[in-house]
């Protein structure tokens, strides 16, 4: 399959220093704002890249829930491949793609799990489907049909039917903490603009990256 002239020509403005702000997360919102305006389709959706203790990488698409000083916040089955990894390796790298408006961020940091209270306030805001379906799959593990997790989901909906989904010991949330930054955005003959924020002393640098 020869795909070589398949490409897109980037016509937006560009991205220039004196537009950026001072702090990253600050920045990271007016972008996030913006694309959630633009209607880009879950624009709350990220890649999450895990590394395992023997060095396999493993990535995967998960759904930013919030957004707070601390970090990126999202929510998982803890007995996951990605649980695992991040058990053995707690370094993680984050990619939003917001493609309709030729941006990236990717965030690099370390993922620690949060407080069972965090978790737990956060799973009685799911729908009552959701909340089930925590209950019901063994995420990662090789299974032999989609009837046995149908099946599953019928016996954990009549189990809960007469009260409230209680939230499973095996399912809660991580926080990311940024180490660093990358803000990209496309520009004419491929010289995008690419700006880095790390942090030094407790303070935010930014520098420019060659495309």
């Amino acid at each position: 399959m020869d795909i070589s002239e398949l490409r897109r020509e980037y016509t937006e403005s560009g991205l220039r220093l004196e537009n950026l702000m001072p702090n990253p997360f600050d920045q990271f919102e007016l972008w996030f704002q913006q694309a959630t305006a633009a209607g880009i389709l879950e624009a709350n959706a990220m890649s999450l890249a895990t590394v395992s203790a023997e060095g396999e990488p493993s990535q995967r698409t998960v759904l930013l829930k919030y957004l707070d000083a601390d970090g990126l916040v999202f929510f998982t089955n803890l007995e996951s491949v990605k649980a695992h990894q991040i058990a053995q390796n707690n370094h993680v790298s984050l990619l939003f793609l917001w493609s309709e408006l030729g941006r990236q961020v990717v965030i690099a940091g370390t993922a620690a799990r949060v407080a069972h209270r965090e978790s737990l306030r956060y799973f009685l805001t799911r729908p009552r489907g959701s909340q089930i379906g925590a209950w019901v799959s063994q995420q990662s593990h090789i299974i032999s049909s989609r009837t046995l997790l149908e099946q599953k989901f019928d016996e954990m909906k009549h189990k809960f039917a007469d009260g409230k989904v209680p939230l499973p010991s095996f399912w809660g949330g991580y926080r990311v903490r940024p180490i660093t930054f990358e803000f990209w955005q496309g520009a004419p003959n491929r010289l995008h603009d690419r700006f880095l924020y790390s942090c030094e002393d407790n303070a935010w640098k930014i520098e420019r990256l060659a495309p």
